[in-house]
């Protein structure tokens, strides 16, 4: 038993100060926790935020440009696009099973060249009906005619016996029309693009086969301002450049819309290019479009840099008074460097052309040159 006693008081005096330990942490721990943790206290303002805070009111450097009228005698400039001589999307006028397509996705075809049959068993076999007919009623009305011509018949009688075997020959004529429907033919000559069936489609009226488009004479749409619309541009010749390549390609204009665009406050006129090569696609975009005029005319020029994207469309940032206005403009024709002005600003005004991205509305500026 002493022994046993003897680990019992070991086992004690190791526990005992190691609880007296915890119990003593557990109460430094808990004051710490109920101390209130003081705020950090306020930075006093120096020079440095100051300057800081007054960085949005500099003064930003910029160069400007005095807009002015100047004569242009090389021609309006526009842009426009090309569009084809004839185009069509060719679609069935009667119902009916397609029994042979006869054309290849992407060839040229020829005017009434067939390009795909509907079965017209039902309508064929009509007109062998209505052939006997014609046949019968035909000898009737000889037999009638002989009698009239001997009084034996009535006028009456006779012309009712023509009528009916006219009514006949409007029918078989009438069915020969939906025999022929059964052949779809192409309206001109052209490239056929993609077709839209198979063999063995029901079609009905309306429904679209493939589309037809002729494009060895394009039509070069374009637009100017209606300033212009006093000059007489028909037949006159135009210069233009595609995307594809710096080649000059000339048309010649042949007619202008008579209404001037209301949003736009521009003529568009049409011109026709001789596309015989195939260079250029329906489609396509045109630069550089030159219309040669006779005289000079006076217009307001900015340098191309000076315009900037704005709410209402375009813009110019002018200087007024030492700061920044942006004004909204309307443009027209363009030069390599420059662009007329339409509208907004007037001959005098100084443009700014750099310092565009720090600019601001009613941001101080200091011109430069």
């Amino acid at each position: 038993m002493s022994v046993k006693k003897k680990k019992i008081r070991t086992i004690l005096s190791i526990v005992i100060p190691l609880v007296l330990v915890g119990m003593f942490l557990l109460q430094q721990y808990v004051i710490g926790r109920s101390k209130p943790v003081e705020e950090p206290s306020a930075v006093p303002a120096t020079a440095e935020n100051d300057k800081q805070g007054k960085a949005g009111n500099r003064v930003i450097p910029v160069t400007v440009t005095v807009a002015e009228m100047q004569e242009v005698t090389d021609g309006i400039r526009a842009v426009g696009s090309l569009a084809p001589n004839e185009e069509v999307d060719i679609a069935s006028e009667v119902s009916g099973k397609v029994t042979e397509i006869l054309f290849r996705e992407g060839a040229a075809v020829e005017k009434d060249q067939v390009l795909v049959k509907i079965n017209d068993e039902d309508l064929q076999a009509q007109l062998k009906r209505y052939r006997f007919q014609e046949k019968t009623l035909k000898e009737n009305v000889e037999r009638q005619r002989i009698l009239f011509a001997k009084e034996a018949i009535s006028q009456q009688a006779y012309d009712e016996m023509v009528t009916q075997y006219n009514m006949l020959l409007a029918d078989i004529e009438l069915l020969n029309v939906k025999i022929d429907k059964t052949r779809i033919r192409a309206p001109f000559s052209g490239v056929i693009g993609f077709r839209y069936i198979s063999d063995g489609s029901y079609l009905q009226p309306g429904t679209q086969i493939a589309r037809l488009v002729d494009y060895k004479t394009l039509k070069l749409e374009f637009s100017i301002p209606e300033k212009y619309i006093g000059l007489k541009l028909i037949g006159k010749q135009v210069t233009f450049t595609t995307e594809a390549s710096d080649e000059v390609h000339r048309a010649v204009i042949y007619a202008m819309e008579p209404k001037v665009e209301d949003k736009t406050r521009s003529i568009v006129l049409r011109a026709r290019y001789n596309n015989a090569r195939g260079l250029l696609r329906p489609g396509m975009s045109t630069q550089r479009v030159i219309v040669p005029t006779s005289q000079a005319t006076r217009v307001l020029m900015v340098p191309t840099e000076a315009i900037v994207p704005s709410l209402d469309g375009k813009g110019v940032w002018v200087a007024r008074s030492g700061e920044a206005v942006l004004v909204p403009v309307e443009t027209g024709n363009r030069t390599e460097t420059q662009v007329e002005v339409l509208s907004g600003i007037a001959a005098g005004d100084s443009v700014i052309v750099t310092g565009l991205m720090q600019l601001r509305e009613g941001a101080k500026i200091e011109v430069t040159n």
